[in-house]
Order: structure tokens, then sequence, then C-alpha cells
């Protein structure tokens, strides 16, 4: 871009498309208001709103669905447990690459990793009379937290950002202790800052649930993508952080979208723990007649949602859980391309004066990979995003994912070619311009 967009042609979008503040919107809005500012400007603009896969789907994915399509799955139900070899595969997955033991019958497939999410609150703020709330560590992805105000059901949210180790302990214990807190939702990578969760966090997490009775839902969408250390040896340490080691009240979401690119079939696992799967809940037995976790989840709360799962994905997803742990697929060779491009594009937002946002686990300077969060000087949420967009530049800012802090979530995943940088840097320095004037 040669110069960037008038303000009054930026209030004029915003106002056409009923947007009072920027720094409100949804991640398709802020898409939309940049995509027509793109459209007026006739220039390419940089994508970082986006949390699309950059990498081709894996075949062995495509494959395995191709052959279940020509079978003739697509005339026949699926089961809602999920098929067999599914469940079978995506254990030995889990064993392999997390290194915790699941039966099978516990692992379910779902519409993605949002609708297990949104299944898993429903049926926590269900299970024991006072317990009626979800709590969110944030930031976090923002559609996770607009799940529970559809459903009508309490939640609270806090930032991480002052509350690592230690000072974790005691933030969790302040709401767990007041008695309404149903489950905890976070995800391991973190969606959008890319913090990962320390063992010491992840033990304080797992022992105050169990303390508290509290069920963890843990997002791993980004499984293996903590790239500082070597994740993809199956049955081989190091393994995948989780805190299916520190409790038993858990639920794990892992989703194809992200870790085998295969996001437009919209296919996922979730994971219940072997003893919470079999835990009987009085109230579940009086409301539905059935009082296991593990049975109403499937039988109850999944079933009238949508009544399972894609078939022919069933069989791409169990496939390519299949080929990582024979060793015939490396996925995590695959995701590491995101890896370059956000360090890449992290020495790009430096240079012109950017600053990360969430830049520390711990000691430790947050990996490279899917996502970060960059801020510029003192501006707020409001006054970074439009400025960006009229510089060509279209993100979400932080308030939308829960985070008290400001700045913009930038994902690497459209950042494909080295025009793509060249333009990112261009759109930078002018910004750098046009706040600095």
């Amino acid at each position: 871009m040669r110069e960037w967009i008038s303000e009054e042609i930026l209030q004029a979008k915003l106002r056409e498309m009923g947007i009072d503040d920027i720094s409100r919107t949804t991640i398709r809005q802020c898409s939309m208001i940049g995509s027509a500012l793109e459209a007026e400007s006739g220039e390419a603009f940089s994508h970082l709103e986006f949390g699309v896969p950059g990498i081709p789907a894996c075949p062995i994915g495509i494959e395995a669905q191709k052959k279940a399509l020509d079978s003739g799955v697509p005339s026949i139900y699926p089961s809602v447990q999920g098929i067999p070899e599914l469940k079978t595969n995506a254990a030995r997955f889990i064993k392999a690459f997390i290194d915790i033991d699941i039966d099978p019958k516990g692992i379910v497939p779902t519409v993605g990793s949002m609708q297990a999410s949104m299944t898993s609150i429903l049926e926590c703020s269900q299970l024991q009379p006072g317990k009626d709330t979800i709590l969110y560590i944030c930031p976090g992805f923002s559609a996770h937290g607009r799940q529970p105000d559809i459903l009508g059901i309490k939640n609270l949210t806090f930032d991480i950002y002052e509350y690592r180790a230690e000072k974790l302990r005691d933030k969790l214990e302040s709401y767990f202790k007041q008695g309404n807190i149903a489950a905890i939702l976070y995800s391991n990578p973190n969606n959008p800052a890319w913090i990962c969760l320390t063992e010491e966090e992840l033990q304080i997490i797992g022992e105050l649930a169990t303390k508290y009775d509290v069920i963890v839902l843990e997002d791993i969408a980004y499984l293996c993508m903590d790239f500082r250390k070597d994740l993809s040896v199956p049955f081989q340490p190091p393994f995948q952080s989780t805190v299916a080691r520190y409790t038993d009240n858990y639920v794990i979401m892992l989703s194809g979208s992200k870790i085998f690119s295969y996001a437009g079939e919209r296919i996922a696992v979730v994971c219940i723990s072997d003893k919470l799967y079999q835990r009987e809940y009085p109230e579940l037995k009086k409301k539905w007649g059935i009082a296991k976790f593990g049975d109403n989840f499937i039988l109850n709360y999944l079933y009238v949602n949508t009544s399972g799962a894609s078939h022919s994905a069933q069989y791409a997803l169990s496939a390519m859980f299949e080929a990582s742990v024979d060793g015939r697929y490396n996925f995590v060779k695959e995701l590491r391309n995101y890896g370059l491009r956000a360090h890449r594009s992290r020495e790009i937002f430096d240079a012109n004066g950017f600053h990360l946002v969430y830049d520390k686990d711990m000691e430790q300077t947050i990996s490279d990979g899917f996502f970060y969060t960059v801020g510029y000087k003192n501006l707020s949420n409001r006054e970074l995003l439009e400025a960006l967009l009229r510089c060509g530049i279209i993100a979400i800012p932080l308030n939308t994912t829960g985070s008290g802090q400001s700045g913009i979530r930038v994902c690497v995943s459209r950042l494909l070619s080295d025009e793509d940088f060249r333009l990112l840097d261009e759109h930078l320095k002018l910004f750098v311009k046009l706040v600095n004037q």
C-alpha cells in the first residue's frame, strides 16, 4: 500500500456494518470489515485474523475418507459412540503422544472441538446442585467464551497474565472454594497467546480440581506444537503436557483441524477419563434416567445435539491416528512450518517497534507456533486495530479473547510466501508512519 486508508472511509464502513466499536467485534466481523476495506482499496491486505490451517490436509485421511465414501457409508447413520476403529486408534494415539491410558469406550467423535466443549460445559453445569458455573482461564478462544452465554450457563473468566506458577494456585482456589465452579476450561498450547502451562501449573490445576471436585476441560487443539522440544516420536518422551497426569476429573478435546489440517470435515474426539466416565451423579439419574457421566454425554447430550459425527470423516481421523502411531506419518514435522512462519513474522513485528504481550512461560520465551500476541507502545485495543486496518492488516484484538492486555492476536497460517512477508513488513512500516505522524 502506498498510503493508508482515511479515517473517514474506515468509520463509514464501520457505520455501514453497524459496528460501534471495532474492538468488541467477533473474528468474523473483523474479517468482514477488513475484506470490505481491502476490496475498496484494491490492494492486498495481510490476513492475520483467522486460525485456519495453512498446510494441506493429510493425504492419508483423504484417501481413507474416499474409500469410506465409496463403500457406502454416506447412506448409513454413524453410531453416536463412534466407529470402533476410531476409538481404538485414538486411544493408541493418546498413549503414543500424551502417555495417558484411556479406555476406548470413553473416546467419542464430535463435530469438531467446538461441539465437544459446548456439550461438555452443558453436562458439567447440570451434575450437582450449586455447581452451575464454568471458569475460563484467559486469554482463550473467543467462541468458547460465547458458548455458555448462548446456553444460559453462568461463567467467569480471569487473565492468567499475572498468575503464573504458585500465583495460579491462589487465584484458582479463590474461585473453587466458593463451591459453585462445575468445570474449568483452557487451551494448551494457548489460543491466542501460545503460552504453555508448565508441569507445575498443570499439577496445581489437577490437585485443586480433585480437592474441590471440579472437572477440567482441556483443549489440546495444538497437540505437540510446543516446538521447543521434540514431541514427534510415538511412545517416547518427552510427551505432550496434560492435566490428566494429576487428576481423574478431566475431559480432553483433540481435533483433526490443526493436527492434521482437516478443518473442513469438522471432526474431533472428546476423551473422558475412565473414572469420570463411570462416575454416577444422582442429578443425572433424576433428570435423564442415566446416572453415569459418560453414558449421559453420549446418549443424551451428544445424541440430541447431532446424533453423531460425519461417518466418513471418522474413518479419515482413524486412519490419520493410526498412521501417526505406526510412524508412517509425522504430523509434527508438517506442523513445524508454523513455527518457521512465526519466527520470521515476529522478527518483522520486532523490527517495526512491536512487543510480545504474552512473552514468557516462566523464564522461557514462548515457542514459535500457530499464534502469538503483539502490542505497540501504549495503544489501546481499539486504537491499535483501527490503525492496523487503515494500513492493510486484519487481526483480532486481545480483549475479545478475555485478555486484560492491549494488543492483537497474530495467526501465521496465511503467511505462505515471501510476498506475504514482504507485504506484512510494508504494511507495518506504513502503520508506524501513521501512528507517529
